[in-house]
């Protein structure tokens, strides 16, 4: 859970302790963060133009576009020529450039692949 954040408290002396429900608020706040289409479509074509999806057996992964599909979790669907060739490493890549660029901080993120209909 690299995304989460961690706030040192004491039980004990109580050190800390107010810094703990203002971030629970901000984290609360990012699980139902909405995201407009067409930033994040910026976004993920900016991360392919600079690091271009693998190739598999002779086919390269092509991102037709991206959205947001539910918060709480927030749930991203990127549509693409074929879903087999989304490597989970390529897709966690993907997620890195969105929190990069959206405050995602202490919220799981789900990316879907999806065939463009």
């Amino acid at each position: 859970m690299s995304y989460a954040p961690i706030v040192f408290v004491s039980a004990k002396t109580k050190q800390r302790l107010n810094n703990l429900f203002p971030l629970i608020n901000q984290v609360s706040d990012n699980h139902s963060l909405r995201v407009q289409s067409s930033m994040l479509n910026d976004v993920i074509s900016d991360a392919v133009a600079m690091n271009p999806s693998p190739m598999d057996k002779g086919k390269r992964l092509k991102i037709f576009y991206t959205t947001q599909v539910a918060v709480k979790p927030p749930t991203f669907v990127v549509f693409v020529n074929d879903p087999e060739l989304m490597h989970f490493s390529y897709e966690r890549f993907l997620e890195n450039r969105i929190r990069e660029a959206f405050p995602f901080e202490g919220t799981p993120i789900r990316v879907i692949a999806r065939k463009r209909k």
